[in-house]
């Protein structure tokens, strides 16, 4: 017996009968949520752009930016829309960090969230804090595997859902790739001080570093480029000023 062959047609057809007979309730379908992780150096510490939640569930904690995905909304077009609207930021550079679905990590019901992550410098959060006075730069501390601890002007600032393990995640990240990809240049302004770049790194890393095999190994990497500038303004013999050159480390590779 000879089987019938389907065309295209015919598969076609197939698939829209079957769309047209499934019922999209038959599965518990979770939220999906995008967190935003907007990180700086500020005063010698990494630091965290925070919102302070004014609604339940964990009124009065802090939380990173972050809102729901709509139905018709991409990913992406989502974290633009959150960077927007919730971190009064456009123009920044956010990629995908990872994506975290603890159960119970939302008390509300089933939230998967994908964490999105920029390193921004310091001067790019001003317009964003004088325009919402809920946000602000939060000093991070982390050990590396560990849920991040946060702290205000004030003292520690108790953290909502699972949002010191999204943390944790994006310092431990950071701490693992920053001393082979250019990440720190995110954090300087375009002309830099070696003696900033290295302050950076020690930021992060949450040690201090020899100058001089920390100076030797960036410029070994080709990653500086000397712009036959001096600082201005130093009580001392001025510092020579180095731009990033992005050979074949763009300053943008994925975290």
């Amino acid at each position: 017996m000879q089987l019938a062959h389907k065309g295209p047609r015919d598969v076609l057809q197939d698939e829209a009968e079957f769309l047209a007979g499934y019922d999209a309730r038959a599965y518990d379908g979770p939220s999906v949520t995008v967190d935003l992780v907007l990180m700086s150096v500020v005063d010698g510490a990494p630091a965290a752009l925070l919102t302070r939640r004014d609604e339940q569930p964990h009124a009065g904690k802090w939380a990173l930016p972050g809102g729901f995905v709509a139905v018709d909304e991409d990913l992406d077009a989502a974290a633009r829309r959150i960077l927007a609207y919730k971190a009064h930021m456009d123009g920044a550079y956010v990629e995908q960090l990872y994506t975290f679905g603890g159960v119970g990590r939302d008390p509300r019901m089933r939230v998967i969230s994908v964490a999105y992550f920029a390193l921004l410098p310091a001067d790019r959060f001003s317009a964003a804090l004088e325009a919402d006075p809920a946000l602000t730069l939060a000093r991070i501390s982390a050990t590396d595997g560990n849920p991040a601890q946060v702290t205000g002007r004030k003292g520690a600032l108790p953290l909502a859902f699972d949002h010191a393990d999204i943390l944790g995640v994006a310092m431990q990240r950071l701490r693992g790739k920053i001393d082979y990809f250019p990440l720190a240049f995110a954090l300087l302004p375009e002309r830099f001080t070696l003696r900033a770049l290295q302050d950076v790194h020690e930021a992060i890393l949450g040690q201090s570093l020899n100058k001089s095999a920390f100076r030797r190994r960036m410029l070994d990497r080709g990653w500086l480029e000397a712009t036959g500038e001096r600082e201005t303004g130093a009580s001392f013999r001025p510092a020579e000023l180095f731009r990033f050159r992005p050979i074949n480390a763009p300053i943008n590779a994925k975290v």
